[in-house]
C-alpha cells in the first residue's frame, strides 16, 4: 500500500491502524474535520481479566453540534489519566516487554497536553518509535471528500466495523483466560511482543 494514506487522529489507536502506518510512504492525520463521537478518536481498548476493556478520553464539546477535531479540548475535571494508567498496570505489569515501554506512555499521558489531537500525535509518535518506523507523519490542511483517496482509512478503522487486518495470534497476557482478542490498542501489541512488533504489522 506505498503511496499517500490518510487517517483520523486516535488514541492509542488498535494495531490495524499502525498496520496502515507500517506500509505508507506519506501519512496524514485529519486535522479539519468535524469531531466524531464513540469512536477511536478518543478512545481505545485493552485486555484485562475480564476481557475487553475501553478507555475513553473525556472531552469537552462545546455548544455547537459540529465541534472541529483541532478544537477539541480534554477535560481533567475528570481523574481519567490515573484510571487509565491503572487499568493499563492491571492489564500488563505481567507482560514480558510492560517495563520497557510503559514509563514513557505514563509520561505522555500526564502532561496534561489541552488539546486531544497534540495528546493522540504525541503517543502515535512514541509508538512509531518504538515500532522503529521512520516514517513522518503530518496534519492535512484541507478536508479531502471521502472516496478520492483509495487509500483513505479516516472512517475504515472504527469499533463499529470489524477490521479488515490479517489477524495472527499472539500471546497475550490473559489468553488462557478469554482466548485471543484481536484489533486491541497498540500497546497490547508492544507490551506482549515489544521488539517483534514491528514483524507482526
Amino acid at each position: 500500500m506505498a503511496g499517500k494514506i490518510l487517517i483520523s487522529t486516535a488514541y492509542l489507536p488498535p494495531v490495524d491502524y499502525f498496520s496502515s502506518i507500517s506500509e505508507a510512504d506519506e501519512i496524514f492525520i485529519e486535522k479539519e474535520e468535524n469531531y466524531l463521537k464513540q469512536t477511536y478518536r478518543n478512545r481505545c481498548y485493552i485486555l484485562s481479566a475480564h476481557g475487553p476493556q475501553l478507555l475513553s478520553v473525556p472531552v469537552y464539546l462545546g455548544s455547537l453540534h459540529k465541534t472541529p477535531i483541532k478544537e477539541i479540548r480534554i477535560d481533567y475535571s475528570k481523574r481519567w489519566q490515573q484510571v487509565h494508567l491503572r487499568a493499563m498496570t492491571a492489564s500488563y505489569s505481567s507482560s514480558p516487554y510492560f517495563e520497557f515501554y510503559f514509563e514513557n506512555i505514563e509520561k505522555i499521558i500526564s502532561e496534561n497536553h489541552e488539546f486531544l489531537l497534540d495528546l493522540n500525535k504525541a503517543l502515535i509518535d512514541s509508538v512509531v518509535k518504538i515500532l522503529r518506523l521512520e516514517k513522518i507523519i503530518s496534519y492535512t490542511t484541507h478536508f479531502e471528500t471521502p472516496g478520492v483517496n483509495p487509500n483513505d482509512f479516516r472512517y475504515k478503522v472504527t469499533p463499529k466495523k470489524e477490521s479488515s487486518f490479517q489477524v495472527n495470534k499472539y500471546i497475550q497476557v490473559f489468553n488462557n483466560d478469554s482466548g485471543f482478542v484481536p484489533n486491541l490498542s497498540i500497546v497490547d501489541l508492544i507490551f506482549n511482543l515489544g521488539p517483534e512488533s514491528r514483524n507482526y504489522l
